[in-house]
Protein backbone atom coordinates (compact mmCIF):
# COMPACT_ATOMS: atom_id res chain seq x y z
CA UNK A 1 0.00 0.00 0.00
CA UNK A 2 1.10 3.44 -0.66
CA UNK A 3 1.55 6.11 1.90
CA UNK A 4 -1.38 8.27 0.82
CA UNK A 5 -3.70 5.18 0.95
CA UNK A 6 -2.73 4.61 4.58
CA UNK A 7 -3.31 8.26 5.35
CA UNK A 8 -6.80 8.08 3.74
CA UNK A 9 -7.74 4.96 5.73
CA UNK A 10 -6.55 6.61 8.95
CA UNK A 11 -8.65 9.73 8.35
CA UNK A 12 -11.65 7.71 7.13
CA UNK A 13 -11.50 5.57 10.29
CA UNK A 14 -11.36 8.71 12.42
CA UNK A 15 -14.47 10.13 10.66
CA UNK A 16 -16.34 6.84 11.16
CA UNK A 17 -15.31 6.74 14.84
CA UNK A 18 -16.44 10.35 15.30
CA UNK A 19 -19.82 9.62 13.67
CA UNK A 20 -20.26 6.54 15.89
CA UNK A 21 -19.48 8.61 18.99
CA UNK A 22 -22.01 11.28 17.94
CA UNK A 23 -24.66 8.58 17.29
CA UNK A 24 -24.02 6.94 20.65
CA UNK A 25 -24.22 10.34 22.36
CA UNK A 26 -27.57 11.10 20.69
CA UNK A 27 -28.95 7.71 21.73
CA UNK A 28 -27.92 8.28 25.35
CA UNK A 29 -29.35 11.81 25.32
CA UNK A 30 -32.68 10.52 23.92
CA UNK A 31 -32.84 7.82 26.60
CA UNK A 32 -32.19 10.46 29.29
CA UNK A 33 -34.95 12.72 27.92
CA UNK A 34 -37.35 9.79 27.73
CA UNK A 35 -36.99 9.15 31.45
CA UNK A 36 -37.37 12.84 32.38
CA UNK A 37 -40.43 13.84 30.31
CA UNK A 38 -43.71 12.42 31.67
CA UNK A 39 -45.85 10.54 29.15
CA UNK A 40 -48.92 12.26 27.74
CA UNK A 41 -52.23 10.76 28.84
CA UNK A 42 -55.13 11.10 26.45
CA UNK A 43 -58.36 12.48 27.93
CA UNK A 44 -60.26 9.39 26.77
CA UNK A 45 -57.83 7.06 28.56
CA UNK A 46 -58.07 9.15 31.74
CA UNK A 47 -61.87 9.05 31.59
CA UNK A 48 -61.89 5.26 31.10
CA UNK A 49 -59.57 4.89 34.08
CA UNK A 50 -61.78 7.10 36.24
CA UNK A 51 -64.85 5.05 35.30
CA UNK A 52 -63.01 1.80 35.96
CA UNK A 53 -61.91 2.79 39.47
CA UNK A 54 -65.10 4.62 40.48
CA UNK A 55 -66.85 3.14 43.50
CA UNK A 56 -69.55 0.60 42.68
CA UNK A 57 -72.02 1.94 45.22
CA UNK A 58 -72.51 4.31 48.06
CA UNK A 59 -73.26 4.08 51.76
CA UNK A 60 -76.30 5.92 53.04
CA UNK A 61 -76.91 6.32 56.79
CA UNK A 62 -79.41 8.26 58.89
CA UNK A 63 -81.93 10.83 57.72
CA UNK A 64 -79.41 12.55 55.44
CA UNK A 65 -78.51 9.22 53.91
CA UNK A 66 -82.17 8.37 53.26
CA UNK A 67 -82.64 11.61 51.33
CA UNK A 68 -79.48 10.99 49.32
CA UNK A 69 -80.56 7.41 48.65
CA UNK A 70 -83.96 8.59 47.38
CA UNK A 71 -82.28 11.17 45.14
CA UNK A 72 -79.87 8.55 43.80
CA UNK A 73 -82.74 6.14 43.08
CA UNK A 74 -84.69 8.89 41.27
CA UNK A 75 -81.61 9.75 39.20
CA UNK A 76 -81.07 6.08 38.33
CA UNK A 77 -84.70 5.68 37.25
CA UNK A 78 -84.48 8.84 35.13
CA UNK A 79 -81.31 7.56 33.50
CA UNK A 80 -82.90 4.17 32.80
CA UNK A 81 -85.99 5.83 31.35
CA UNK A 82 -83.81 7.89 29.01
CA UNK A 83 -82.24 4.75 27.59
CA UNK A 84 -85.15 3.31 25.61
CA UNK A 85 -84.41 0.50 23.20
CA UNK A 86 -84.71 0.91 19.44
CA UNK A 87 -85.50 4.61 19.64
CA UNK A 88 -88.70 3.92 21.58
CA UNK A 89 -90.45 2.37 18.60
CA UNK A 90 -93.58 0.35 19.25
CA UNK A 91 -93.36 -1.41 15.91
CA UNK A 92 -93.36 -5.07 16.93
CA UNK A 93 -91.70 -6.16 13.68
CA UNK A 94 -88.69 -3.90 14.23
CA UNK A 95 -88.17 -5.19 17.76
CA UNK A 96 -88.75 -8.81 16.69
CA UNK A 97 -86.27 -8.51 13.82
CA UNK A 98 -83.60 -6.95 16.04
CA UNK A 99 -84.00 -8.98 19.22
CA UNK A 100 -86.39 -11.92 19.09
CA UNK A 101 -85.70 -13.47 15.71
CA UNK A 102 -82.58 -15.36 16.85
CA UNK A 103 -84.57 -17.61 19.19
CA UNK A 104 -88.13 -17.48 17.85
CA UNK A 105 -87.24 -18.44 14.27
CA UNK A 106 -84.92 -21.33 15.15
CA UNK A 107 -86.40 -22.58 18.43
CA UNK A 108 -83.25 -22.00 20.48
CA UNK A 109 -83.87 -22.63 24.19
CA UNK A 110 -87.15 -24.26 23.17
CA UNK A 111 -88.54 -20.86 22.20
CA UNK A 112 -91.81 -21.23 20.28
CA UNK A 113 -91.46 -20.50 16.59
CA UNK A 114 -94.14 -18.49 14.84
CA UNK A 115 -96.60 -21.31 14.12
CA UNK A 116 -99.88 -22.35 15.73
CA UNK A 117 -98.49 -25.71 16.87
CA UNK A 118 -96.24 -23.92 19.36
CA UNK A 119 -98.61 -21.10 20.34
CA UNK A 120 -102.13 -22.54 20.62
CA UNK A 121 -101.55 -23.95 24.11
CA UNK A 122 -99.89 -20.70 25.22
CA UNK A 123 -102.77 -18.64 23.81
CA UNK A 124 -105.11 -20.58 26.07
CA UNK A 125 -103.36 -19.01 29.08
CA UNK A 126 -104.34 -15.53 27.89
CA UNK A 127 -102.43 -12.56 26.55
CA UNK A 128 -101.76 -11.19 30.03
CA UNK A 129 -99.75 -14.32 30.87
CA UNK A 130 -97.81 -14.01 27.62
CA UNK A 131 -97.05 -10.37 28.41
CA UNK A 132 -96.00 -11.29 31.95
CA UNK A 133 -93.64 -14.03 30.73
CA UNK A 134 -92.13 -11.70 28.13
CA UNK A 135 -91.57 -8.94 30.71
CA UNK A 136 -90.49 -10.97 33.75
CA UNK A 137 -88.94 -13.93 31.97
CA UNK A 138 -89.97 -17.56 32.11
CA UNK A 139 -88.42 -20.94 32.71
CA UNK A 140 -90.84 -23.67 31.74
CA UNK A 141 -91.13 -27.24 32.98
CA UNK A 142 -90.10 -28.44 29.52
CA UNK A 143 -86.79 -26.58 29.79
CA UNK A 144 -87.87 -23.56 27.78
CA UNK A 145 -86.12 -20.33 28.73
CA UNK A 146 -87.30 -16.77 28.10
CA UNK A 147 -85.04 -14.07 29.57
CA UNK A 148 -86.73 -11.01 31.07
CA UNK A 149 -87.58 -8.49 28.34
CA UNK A 150 -85.96 -10.81 25.80
CA UNK A 151 -82.56 -10.00 27.29
CA UNK A 152 -82.84 -6.25 26.64
CA UNK A 153 -83.72 -4.41 29.89
CA UNK A 154 -84.11 -1.12 28.00
CA UNK A 155 -87.38 -2.31 26.43
CA UNK A 156 -90.52 -0.69 27.80
CA UNK A 157 -93.68 -2.62 28.61
CA UNK A 158 -95.42 -0.97 25.66
CA UNK A 159 -92.67 -2.20 23.33
CA UNK A 160 -92.99 -5.74 24.70
CA UNK A 161 -96.78 -5.67 24.35
CA UNK A 162 -96.43 -4.47 20.75
CA UNK A 163 -93.91 -7.20 19.97
CA UNK A 164 -96.02 -9.98 21.50
CA UNK A 165 -99.06 -8.66 19.61
CA UNK A 166 -97.08 -8.62 16.36
CA UNK A 167 -95.88 -12.18 16.94
CA UNK A 168 -99.44 -13.41 17.60
CA UNK A 169 -100.72 -11.61 14.51
CA UNK A 170 -98.06 -13.30 12.37
CA UNK A 171 -98.55 -16.93 13.42
CA UNK A 172 -98.65 -19.36 10.51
Amino acid sequence: MRNYDLEFLKRFSMVIALLMAITLGLILFAAYLHTRIPPEVSPQAAKRTELRIAPAGAVYAGATGAAEQAAAKTAALAKAAAQVAYGGTTDGKVIFDNLCTACHTTGVGQAPTLDHAHWDQRLGQGKDTLYKHAIEGYTGPDGGIMPPKGGNPALTEEQIHATVDWMLANLK
